[in-house]
């Protein structure tokens, strides 16, 4: 009985670990198409910064609960929540309303992912991962994935964005 009550407890450690090496690879790639972005240094470090922390999420769960981690994570979050501020308000401000079809609605929505996450992510090692953050977890893991593809092989939903959006996949 001792053992299928532990092996019940590492079930959603294992999902928690997979979402993490899932949006690890997620921010990975969104770092990479940066490469085309006429400011892509800085959208590589917003999104390559998530992208390694997610990694050691996904090696070692507790690695949330060292010092460097947080303190990493914090900064990220602080720094990206006062962008996607910024970003929100001149949505907001010019009306847009189809975000994705504008350059600062994209980096809003990133960049809005990464602080989500992050957040998600906070104190996540010390205690089981309960389905108070694994269903999110779970939600949020698929979300970015299917809205990608999606976007991706519906090539007119694409046609207005500039060719840098357009060539690095």
């Amino acid at each position: 009985m001792g053992e299928s009550k532990n092996s019940q407890s590492k079930f959603p450690q294992i999902i928690w670990k997979a979402c993490n090496l899932c949006m690890s690879f997620f921010f990975a790639l969104a770092t990479y198409v940066q490469v085309n972005d006429p400011d892509a240094a800085i959208w590589m470090v917003g999104y390559g910064v998530p992208a390694i922390l997610c990694f050691l999420i996904g090696l070692k769960a507790d690695v949330t609960e060292t010092l460097p981690w947080r303190r990493l994570a914090n900064l990220h979050v602080l720094i990206s929540s006062a962008v996607v501020s910024l970003l929100g308000w001149t949505l907001y401000k010019e009306r847009i309303t189809n975000i994705f079809q504008r350059e600062e609605g994209r980096e809003f929505s990133g960049l809005l992912l990464t602080v989500v996450w992050l957040l998600l992510c906070r104190h996540s090692g010390r205690s089981d991962v309960g389905v108070g953050r694994l269903f999110p977890a779970v939600a949020i893991t698929v979300f970015p994935i299917v809205s990608w593809l999606y976007y991706y092989i519906n090539k007119d939903l694409r046609s207005s964005w500039p060719s840098h959006c357009n060539t690095a996949i």
